[in-house]
Formats: structure tokens, C-alpha cells, sequence
């Protein structure tokens, strides 16, 4: 596999990783009433999903470009006037 892919992979689990955190402590620590929409509604466990992805593919979207732009060389320094 590829470097470029194999870095990718990585960085969208830590990415989803992190939004399954993210997601379980809006739930858990019950911010604007959402524990009490998702166990109340019949499908609320859909909107509960819909945060999850919704929130990992940004969260990926973060995570991978902070690697990439982390990986960038430094240049032969600044211009002269």
C-alpha cells in the first residue's frame, strides 16, 4: 500500500476516533437536551449517527490536513528587497 494511503487511512480513524469522543460526551454529559432527544424520539438514535459522521468526516478532514501541512520542508528562508 501506498505511503500517501496508508497515511490517510490513519488519519481518518483517529479523525472518526475522535468524533465517537466527541459525540459520546454531547450525549453523556447532556448538552442542549441531547441524551434526553435521542432516548425520547423513536430515531433518535439517527440523529445520533448523523452527528457521528457528520462530525468524523470534519474531524478527519482536520486531522489529515494538520499531518500533511506538518510534513511540509522548510524553504530557503524569506525574500530580500
Amino acid at each position: 500500500m501506498p505511503a500517501l494511503v496508508r497515511l490517510y487511512i490513519v488519519n481518518v480513524l483517529i479523525g472518526f476516533a475522535l468524533s465517537a469522543v466527541f459525540t459520546g460526551l454531547l450525549l453523556w454529559l447532556d448538552v442542549a437536551g441531547l441524551w434526553h432527544l435521542a432516548t425520547a424520539v423513536k430515531g433518535g438514535w439517527i440523529g445520533v449517527l448523523m452527528l457521528f459522521v457528520s462530525n468524523g468526516i470534519v474531524f478527519a478532514g482536520v486531522q489529515f490536513a494538520i499531518r500533511i501541512m506538518s510534513m511540509a520542508e522548510d524553504g530557503p528562508g524569506g525574500g530580500t528587497r
